[in-house]
């Protein structure tokens, strides 16, 4: 096996033959407070529950760009077998221009990869027929492949990667084919027949030109499952605002970004990407970072505690109070990574799957200045659920439409937290991650961490039939007892300086939970 840094280099002697991009100068696009939503679940839920988050945060974007991802996404909604899933790369390609199909399979599907099925996206039938929808979406082919043997073989000889694993070989060659047919087929700034949707494994995104949940209404997921979704609500606001390509999510390799914010510092991240061989296309900060987080994570390696320090590093205060030993390591990840660092306000929220460890994720990174809304959710029990949302209200529309469908599910989550970039005490990022049980059970458990891996815990597991709590303060029914013992006019300020009393003492949710009900009961009984 050849050093890594040997493999390294070679990676980016591969890239150099990639084709240029024209409008190298070009500026990106500027977005404004677009709205960003995330859940995954310990099971497959339907697309229908990203709908309803997604209508709830319909006024932050402005109809020139919605999308839609999936991930850890059921067999039995793709008609596939469970190995070709996991072993196959899902590759959707968006077709404006229907015509270019034949070219496109011609030129980057049929001589270089093994087709195990390809069809047709299925759509409603008139675009019109979805409220508010003025654009009609492209035509989405999706194809399981697999890189050809002799193709990859020749690949990794040419290229000197004879030494890496031929699963990340084939990685790098179906991520350069993608460069290829978006290049060829389309461009932000000239002819736009077709481009490069997703290709990673069981992960896949849907977008166009309008809002996030008319993907859902049109490419028609009301009941397409996967454990994880995430949706994004464009409102550019100057540049070339109107191209689909550039709407959200933006894919890296078994991974899709959706992005809240914009960078001060595009053009110096983009430059950095060039120097590593990687070029942006689509003229978007969103994309940028999704291919920084693919550099880091693919091309050099790093766990993802470093990732995220390398995009949101640790400074000032926050910095001194760490371990001596993170200090020493997250100085170095800086002293090569800062200038790459995106500069501005911005919260990234990425759908991931991650191969080598049979692990999906949904990860959520704050910038350090959180300059963006921002909102963590946790709910625990018999199934578990994690959600990342740019407002509470889109994370209570999320858990109100499950539980609507499956009673395991509650309608309020046990946990809700906002997060700090940088932080000294977690990161200022959360990780829900979702793997297979151990023992005789089959099925898969949703744990939460930060960034430094530290467990994310609750108090205890609310539940629609909670009995009775027993407090260690005040009881609820000596509080409401003394407050409505003496009918006068000071009533009410005795109800309310009873409620502070027992507000103040040991009460945890359950407790609060109990307290309100029998408030309300009270208030009901005159």
């Amino acid at each position: 096996m050849e050093p890594r840094a040997s493999i390294i280099d070679n990676l980016f002697r591969s890239r150099k033959n990639l084709p240029r991009p024209t409008g190298d100068h070009e500026e990106p696009a500027e977005e404004g407070g677009c709205g960003v939503t995330g859940f995954i679940a310990s099971v497959p839920v339907s697309g229908r529950h990203i709908y309803e988050p997604s209508v709830q945060m319909h006024n932050r974007g402005n109809g020139k760009g919605g999308g839609i991802a999936a991930v850890g996404i059921s067999a039995e909604s793709l008609g596939v077998p469970q190995d070709i899933l996991d072993t196959h790369y899902l590759l959707q390609i968006a077709f404006l221009d229907p015509e270019s199909r034949k070219s496109v399979e011609a030129g980057y599907i049929d001589g270089l990869l093994e087709v195990f099925k390809a069809e047709k996206v299925p759509t409603v039938e008139n675009y019109r027929d979805v409220e508010g929808l003025t654009v009609r979406p492209p035509d989405v082919w999706r194809y399981f492949v697999r890189v050809k043997p002799s193709h990859l073989d020749r690949f990794m000889s040419e290229n000197n990667l004879k030494g890496m694993d031929p699963l990340r070989a084939e990685d790098e060659f179906i991520n350069q084919n993608s460069f290829r047919l978006n290049r060829e087929f389309y461009a932000s700034t000239g002819k736009q027949h077709a481009f490069v949707l997703s290709h990673g494994k069981n992960i896949m995104v849907l977008k166009i030109v309008g809002y996030a949940e008319q993907v859902a209404q049109y490419y028609l997921l009301e009941n397409f499952k996967a454990h994880g979704w995430i949706a994004h609500q464009r409102y550019p606001t100057k540049g070339r605002v109107w191209h689909p390509g550039g709407a959200h999510p933006f894919i890296g390799m078994h991974e899709a970004l959706v992005h809240n914010g914009d960078f001060a510092n595009y053009h110096a991240v983009s430059e950095y990407l060039k120097q590593h061989g990687i070029l942006p296309l689509f003229l978007t900060d969103t994309e940028v970072s999704i291919l920084l987080f693919d550099l880091l994570n693919r091309t050099f390696g790093y766990p993802l505690e470093y990732i995220i320090e390398a995009m949101a590093p640790t400074t000032e205060y926050d910095f001194d109070l760490l371990p001596p030993e993170k200090q020493r390591v997250y100085r170095h990840i800086q002293s090569c990574h800062l200038a790459a660092s995106p500069d501005g306000p911005w919260f990234f929220i990425i759908a991931r799957n991650d191969v080598c460890k049979k692990c999906f994720q949904l990860i959520g990174i704050t910038d350090t200045a959180m300059l963006r809304p921002q909102v963590f959710a946790l709910q625990e029990g018999e199934v578990q659920i994690g959600l990342i949302c740019s407002e509470k209200q889109a994370i209570d529309a999320t858990l109100q439409s499950l539980s609507s469908e499956d009673p395991r599910f509650e309608p309020i989550a046990d946990r809700y937290w906002n997060a700090r970039g940088g932080s000294a005490a977690d990161g200022g990022a959360f990780i829900f991650s979702v793997t297979d049980t151990e023992g005789k059970d089959s099925g898969k458990r949703l744990t939460c961490t930060n960034k430094f891996g530290e467990p994310v815990r609750i108090n205890g597991h609310l539940t629609s039939s909670a009995g009775p709590i027993l407090l260690t303060g005040p009881t609820a029914d000596r509080v409401l007892k003394e407050a409505f013992e003496k009918p006068t006019l000071g009533s009410v300020e005795t109800l309310m300086a009873r409620c502070r009393e027992f507000l103040g003492g040991a009460c945890d949710e359950n407790g609060l939970r109990a307290f309100c009900k029998k408030l309300e009961a009270a208030a009901e009984s005159g």
